[in-house]
């Protein structure tokens, strides 16, 4: 990885990193780096020396194509956004001026996947629909779902893991988690996250599905002017108790391959969102984010309008051939 801070006048005015996934180039041997943590003022020349800098650095370390924004990596959070500036970020998600879309397109090639993502609403006839389908879904295919067990962390991860890295190993520009990228995952577990927003579902007594929620820490921190030290995150500890967000994001869910394509996956899917819809409504949480979801991910956008969501944000990652 490759780091740069652009300046004009003697202050800064950009920031760009230009970084190399060996795990990518195991799995696709595609040649391709990224560029990530882009954040510049409102002047395109701005934007095109510090995409120059990046492109020129990968190119040297003979990469032939770039993709981005990856902060730093497509299991961090990912792409530039086009629409939807007048909702706030939620936790984990990047955001940035209107002005960022075009001097990225003009260096580069828009990429089709476009990241998009759902807002979906918490009460309404539709949701005693959708608990009795999960209801009956459950008896005929003898599903079992649990929250999870923060006594044994470590097992529990290791079967986030197990999940995630088959079921989402079809999608596009998939890499898997590490076990030093769960590791941390567990650390938020422990501290941040409560018990039953991680869900677990099961057939027939084997893992087939899981979904992990985070509470939006972003409305925790806005007024801390980006400093937790040295006292900034005994403060959010305190608010998550005392003061919880009024919304929270879907940050991982999948079914196993296995179990995809079937009867199973609408019924282990809505027994998962089932399963949370009470822990998020006793909090009062009016907003549940889903992101991201692939814009030809058309059974789970299918899945998100069924459970009353809609697109709201749209995120866009851009790629380049380098000459």
């Amino acid at each position: 990885m490759q780091l740069w801070v652009a300046y004009r006048g003697g202050q800064p005015v950009g920031r760009i990193s230009a970084q190399i996934d060996a795990l990518r180039l195991e799995r696709y041997d595609d040649a391709t780096g990224h560029f990530g943590v882009l954040e510049a003022i409102d002047d395109p020349t701005v934007f095109a020396a510090l995409l120059h800098a990046a492109e020129a650095w990968l190119r040297a370390q003979g990469m032939r194509r770039v993709v981005g924004p990856f902060n730093l990596s497509i299991n961090g959070d990912i792409g530039i956004l086009v629409d939807g500036f007048e909702f706030p970020p939620v936790v984990l998600t990047a955001t940035g001026g209107r002005y960022y879309d075009a001097p990225c397109a003009g260096a580069g090639v828009p990429k089709n996947e476009g990241r998009r993502r759902l807002h979906a609403g918490l009460s309404g006839d539709a949701h005693g629909a959708l608990a009795e389908r999960a209801r009956r879904a459950q008896e005929a295919a003898r599903i079992q779902i649990r929250r999870i067990n923060k006594g044994a962390l470590q097992a529990e991860v290791a079967a986030i893991s197990t999940v995630f890295n088959d079921a989402w190993s079809d999608n596009w520009g998939f890499v898997p988690f590490t076990e030093a990228e769960f590791a941390e995952l567990a650390k938020a577990l422990k501290w941040i996250v409560p018990p039953d927003f991680v869900q677990f579902a099961y057939v027939d007594g084997e893992l087939a599905a899981m979904l992990v929620i985070l509470p939006n820490l972003n409305e925790l921190i806005a007024n801390l002017g980006g400093r937790l030290l040295p006292f900034g995150w005994l403060r959010v500890l305190w608010r998550l108790r005392r003061r919880p967000p009024r919304s929270a994001r879907v940050a991982q869910m999948g079914v196993r391959k296995k179990f995809q394509n079937t009867t199973l996956t609408m019924a282990l899917t809505f027994g998962l969102i089932e399963a949370v819809r009470e822990p998020i409504l006793q909090r009062q949480m009016d907003h549940l984010e889903m992101s991201w979801i692939l814009e030809d991910n058309f059974r789970m956008l299918r899945v998100m309008r069924l459970l009353g969501g809609h697109r709201y944000k749209t995120y866009r990652v851009y790629e380049k051939l380098l000459a």
